[in-house]
């Protein structure tokens, strides 16, 4: 019996090592599913466009400034902050704030957000200056928004700071009142509307932006971070060399099975980068097979940690320039 049993744990390792797609938890993907939830409520209510993880030149510190979220609308850009925070939050004399949560009452410290959220509207206002796009001072403003339905505080926040409560109150609003009630006080858009010339170029500035990469999982999840490398048979790399993010800004990953079983092999789609306009154009698309076994090598964002996601649990990858 023990033989048997031992054999089946064996077996079942075998089967789990070269045929599950891979996972991630919830706990890694959490603040990601967090601000594209936020960035397409914002989008519903407002019918702008929001840009989702960019990570923008700083000059002053010869590095990246990590953006959340940027909305852009007719009449004005906001910088937003996601704060994804679940607990018992107080605020210190220096504006940090101290998350309690769990059984273990853990604490967890956040340089103010508020402040953080401004100094990248800076960063942000000055790149596009760099880009020849200078906005003026009542098209720029900045939030922060607090989506998780666990956040608990006593504190009174200053009115950038979007709570939960506020949150969950908003709702799409018809053209004719779209300043009206929460939504005036919170999320007003008041700047001067843009030159329909002027607001598609700084939507091509943002688009063509740097982004984190993302990976779109079959299991509905959105990773960011950074693509690094293809891993596979020697063949398979190879097909996929040409795929590079100066060349290539999509890719898609095509399923498919005979009498339900998995595929030994994918079709891997990928549309070329087009700089030639600011226009939209349709991009030249390529194709190549490769083994379902290849896997994608991929940074998560804020954290050293590398993990491997083969390309049969992928739907998409989407890389930045």
């Amino acid at each position: 019996m023990w033989v048997e049993i031992i054999c089946g744990l064996v077996i079942y390792k075998f089967v789990r090592r070269f045929f599950r797609d891979d996972e991630i938890s919830d706990d890694e993907t959490s603040d990601s599913t967090a601000l594209f939830s936020v960035a397409h409520r914002l989008e519903k209510v407002y019918g702008g466009k929001a840009y989702v993880g960019l990570r923008i030149p700083d000059a002053d510190t010869s590095s990246r400034q990590h953006i959340d979220l940027v909305l852009l609308t007719k009449g004005q850009v906001v910088v937003i902050g996601v704060k994804n925070v679940s607990g018992i939050v107080t605020v210190t004399s220096d504006g940090s704030w101290v998350c309690e949560s769990g059984k273990h009452h853990t604490t967890q410290t956040y340089p103010d957000p508020l402040v953080e959220v401004k100094r990248q509207a800076s960063v942000l206002e000055s790149y596009l200056e760099q880009r020849s796009f200078p906005l003026l001072e009542e098209n720029l403003s900045c939030k922060v928004v607090i989506p998780n339905p666990n956040f608990r505080t006593m504190h009174a926040f200053p009115s950038e700071v979007v709570t939960y409560e506020e949150w969950q109150h908003l709702k799409p609003v018809s053209p004719r009142n779209i300043l009206s009630g929460w939504v005036k006080g919170a999320l007003s858009c008041t700047g001067k509307e843009m030159h329909e010339f002027s607001h598609q170029k700084l939507n091509f500035i943002l688009s063509t932006a740097p982004m984190w990469d993302r990976l779109e999982l079959k299991s509905s999840k959105i990773v960011l971070g950074e693509f690094l490398e293809f891993r596979g048979k020697r063949e398979d790399t190879l097909a996929l060399k040409q795929i590079k993010r100066s060349k290539v800004d999509r890719i898609s990953i095509q399923h498919t099975s005979i009498l339900g079983f998995a595929p030994s092999r994918l079709q891997v789609v990928y549309s070329c980068r087009d700089y030639r306009s600011e226009g939209s154009s349709r991009s030249e698309t390529k194709e190549v097979t490769v083994r379902s076994s290849t896997e994608v090598v991929f940074q998560l964002r804020d954290s050293t940690k590398i993990k491997k996601f083969k390309l049969s649990s992928l739907l998409s990858i989407s890389l930045s320039a």
